[in-house]
Order: structure tokens, then C-alpha cells, then sequence
């Protein structure tokens, strides 16, 4: 992402005016700021960006003070309109004095992680800011009455009116998204239906269509058993669900394969084969995905009509303050944006006014398909014994 953005050359750079970007500065005894001064430190993003924090000036210099980034300055401005480019600007959402408890988690840390969340949003249904990019928040301290939900995702969902959606993590490496989300493990065989995999399917299908400009993208979708099942003999979701959800998939012609055994398949690098994987749940999905990427993967919400990004590590209260902590995951996060950003601005252009598929084309496509699905579940059947 970062790699290829800075590949440009200064004249294309010149033709794309900077993605004006919201950050939201998550919970204030984090390693938030300090990874959101670390990021907006490299001028390099702000050949792309013209970022917004929505925060606090009282907490900036306190952690300016505490950091010693004596070097860094924030562009206070009471709104989106007096953002200027090449500069890191911060609205001050909370005017009154905070009290600081590094690593800790506290009501007021909530309170005020709520209230950058709400105004950005704002911006962003108003198109005051072209995407969001939001820092790590701490779930406990931010439910409320007006925040009861699991994340990030979840709100943003609801706040957009959206109810197909999906959390995709996102490296250099994979794209891995997951069936079930935030769900107890005693509930995962319960909650895995027909229906619920492909709408997640169709959401992956499109963001990677849309947002990532994968004409026409490869799915890999994961077993919930061991061995996927074993054709039945460890259990029984995968003939009765998920290969019946796949074959509904593929008949729709999205280019779907599996259910493959999750061992083998990240094991064998088979996951390099695929342009977006779906996990069964959350843990299947994401310890793969965070021993390979943790420190530079990135949280993308798909599904949704604006772009959001985030780091996909959590708030590491563990070394806040400390001046540590790596800002890589948020950098990523800010470049996938602009990224993405741009991608669905030109699918959208590009698909005003489509050409018709003739029939001919279209039987073509078919048969091409059917002989990609048989060629890769042949190819990659795992008869390892374990």
C-alpha cells in the first residue's frame, strides 16, 4: 500500500489533490496519540492527506510534554473548513481538562473517545471529509447509552443504515475477513447459515471489486472443522451449509472455493493463491492473521458507503507513554484509505454507463469458471494426516 502510493511520480501526485482524512483519536490512555504524531511526523503522507484529528489540544501537549516531541505541532481549527494541507490539523472536540491515567481504563477516556467518534461522523455524513481512519478504542469504557456495540464495525454500521457488512484485516500479505464476527465460541456452529455466508461473500465480492480494483477477485472460504470435516466424519456443517452456500455463490459467479482446512491452508501458503479469504470466526481468522501482519495490519470496514480504516492492534495500554510504540499499522491504515478512496471514485466512473455482455461472452465466462473452481479444489484438497 505505503510502497506503492510513493512509486508515483510527482506529476501524478500533483493531479490528485490530497483525500481530506478524519482521525479519530480513540481512548486518551492509549498509544493513540502517540502513533497519530509519530504517523503525521513523516511528510511523506501529507503529499496524500490532508488529515483531521478530531481530539484534544489539552491531551496533544500533554503527550507532546511527555514524548518530548517538542519538534510536532498541531493546527488547532474549531472546523473541517479551516483544515489546511500540508499541515496537521486537530479539532479540539473536548475543551476541559482531562486527567491522564496512562494505561488505564477510565470513564472520561471513554466518554470522550465517544464524543471525536460521534463529530467525525458527522463530518463524514455531511462529505466534510472524504474517509475516516479511526485510532484503537477500549470497548469497556466506551459503552453507553449511545455506544452499545462489540467495536468499531458494528456502530458504524448501524450509523450508516448498513446491515451487510464485514470487517476485513488487510496486509501486504491477505485479506482475511469473518463469518461470524464477535460471537462466543459455544454460538459459532448456531450462527453459521446458508444465508449468512454468502451475504458475507457478496460484501467481500464487491469490496474487492470497489474499493481494492480486483476485476474479478478469488475467494478462499475456510472450513469450520478440522480437516473441513472430513467429508462429514468431523462434523457436519460443512456438507450441510457451507459447500451448499458456496455453490450458490459460484452460481452467481463469484469465483468461490473451498471449504479448506485452515491448518494447511495458512501452513502451505495456499492463502497467497487468493485475493480475500473468509474465516468461520473470529480466532481462525485473526491469529493467522496477526502472527504474519501485526504490526503493519490494517482493519478495513467493507460494505459501507464511506471508507474507514484503523490499525489492527488494539489500544497496548501496556507501553503507553512510553514512547514505543510503532506507528506502522496507522500509517497503512492511512495510506489503504487514500487507496481505497481513490479506487471506488474510479469504479464509479467506470461503471456510469457499462457495456452490455453479449450471451456468447457471458457462456464463455461460465465454462472458463467452472474450470477454475474444479482446477483449484482438486489442487488443493488436503489429504495430510495429522
Amino acid at each position: 500500500m505505503k510502497n506503492q502510493i510513493e512509486n508515483q511520480s510527482e506529476n501524478q501526485i500533483e493531479n490528485k489533490p490530497p483525500v481530506k482524512l478524519g482521525i479519530t483519536h480513540g481512548d486518551v490512555n492509549s498509544i493513540s496519540y502517540e502513533i497519530i504524531m509519530k504517523a503525521l511526523s513523516d511528510s511523506r503522507i501529507l503529499d496524500f492527506i490532508t488529515p483531521v484529528v478530531y481530539g484534544s489540544s489539552k491531551v496533544a501537549s500533554y503527550y507532546r510534554k511527555t514524548l518530548n516531541f517538542s519538534d510536532f505541532h498541531f493546527n488547532i481549527i474549531k472546523s473541517v473548513n479551516k483544515a489546511q494541507d500540508n499541515k496537521a490539523n486537530l479539532i479540539n472536540v473536548y475543551s476541559h481538562e482531562i486527567k491522564i491515567d496512562l494505561g488505564h481504563c477510565t470513564e472520561i477516556a471513554g466518554e470522550i473517545a465517544y464524543i471525536a467518534l460521534e463529530k467525525a461522523i458527522e463530518d463524514l455524513k455531511n462529505g466534510l471529509i472524504d474517509a475516516l481512519v479511526t485510532a484503537p478504542i477500549n470497548k469497556k469504557n466506551m459503552q453507553s447509552k449511545s455506544f452499545n456495540f462489540p467495536g468499531h464495525t458494528e456502530y458504524l454500521a448501524q450509523k450508516f443504515d448498513v446491515d451487510d457488512y464485514l470487517m476485513l484485516m488487510i496486509s501486504q500479505d491477505f485479506r482475511i475477513g469473518v463469518i461470524t464476527g464477535h460471537v462466543p465460541v459455544k454460538n459459532i456452529s448456531s450462527a453459521i447459515t446458508e444465508e449468512l455466508i454468502l451475504k458475507k461473500v457478496r460484501v467481500l465480492n464487491q469490496s474487492l471489486i470497489k474499493d481494492f480494483s480486483i476485476l474479478k477477485p478469488k475467494i478462499a472460504i475456510l472450513g469450520l472443522n478440522p480437516h473441513a470435516g472430513d467429508m462429514g466424519l468431523i462434523g457436519d456443517e460443512e456438507e450441510k451449509v457451507i459447500i451448499p452456500a458456496i455453490k450458490k455463490a459460484f452460481d452467481e459467479g463469484i469465483l468461490c472455493f473451498g471449504p479448506y482446512p485452515a491448518d494447511g491452508f495458512f501452513g502451505s501458503a495456499t492463502f497467497r493463491d487468493f485475493d480475500g479469504i473468509l474465516a468461520m470466526y473470529h480466532d481462525q481468522g485473526l491469529i493467522p492473521f496477526k502472527a504474519l501482519s501485526f504490526k503493519s495490519g490494517v482493519n478495513f470496514t467493507a460494505g459501507l458507503p464511506i471508507i474507514r480504516t484503523s490499525p489492527a492492534h488494539g489500544t497496548a495500554f501496556d507501553i503507553a507513554g512510553k514512547n514505543i510504540a510503532a506507528h506502522d499499522a496507522l500509517l497503512q491504515a492511512m495510506y489503504l484509505a487514500v487507496d481505497s478512496y481513490r479506487n471506488r471514485k474510479t469504479y464509479e466512473v467506470i461503471t456510469s454507463n457499462p457495456l452490455t455482455v453479449t450471451a456468447l461472452e457471458d457462456d464463455n465466462d461460465n465454462d472458463n469458471d467452472n474450470k477454475l473452481l474444479q482446477d483449484l479444489n482438486d489442487n488443493y484438497n488436503d489429504d495430510t494426516p495429522e
